[in-house]
């Protein structure tokens, strides 16, 4: 194998961390009967409600395929429900939903905090926060940059 440049290594690294806390989420999720992105969605109509199915899939960076397949399971088991507005479908949570929701969200906030808490102290949280901000609004303005060209 050939040498990685530490740029490399940390890219790795985090691809990793990122798999392996989505992991930990699925588990502990499972509790609550959702999968992490169930989870994500049901918290991101919540926020945006009532939201398009259009706007819901490009707010989570899924295909409209996939968001439709996870929207009929959330709507068969009463978590969602969709309004048809002539061409246009709006979600928002059902009471069940939102109950449901209020349940899970701090439960799996603080399972996600306790991975940081449990390692980091307070200034090295403090920095790879400010170190991760950098990084994501690099991102977004090299995939603004690309999508321009």
């Amino acid at each position: 194998m050939e040498d990685l440049s530490l740029s490399t290594l940390v890219w790795l690294r985090m691809v990793r961390f990122v798999e392996n806390s989505n992991q930990l989420s699925n588990d502990h999720l499972r509790q609550f009967d959702l999968t992490l992105a169930q989870f994500a969605a049901l918290a991101h109509i919540r926020n945006f409600q009532p939201i398009t199915q259009t706007d819901l899939a490009r707010g989570l960076t899924v295909t409209g395929g996939g968001i439709s397949r996870m929207l009929s399971r959330l709507e068969s088991e009463g978590l969602i429900s969709r309004q048809q507005d002539w061409k246009t479908k709006h979600i928002s949570l059902t009471d069940k939903g939102t109950e449901l929701l209020e349940r899970a969200y701090p439960s799996q906030l603080e399972q996600q905090a306790s991975l940081f808490d449990e390692v980091l102290d307070e200034d090295e949280k403090t920095q790879l926060h400010a170190l991760m901000k950098k990084l994501y609004e690099h991102s977004i303005t090299r995939r603004e940059d690309d999508s321009q060209s």
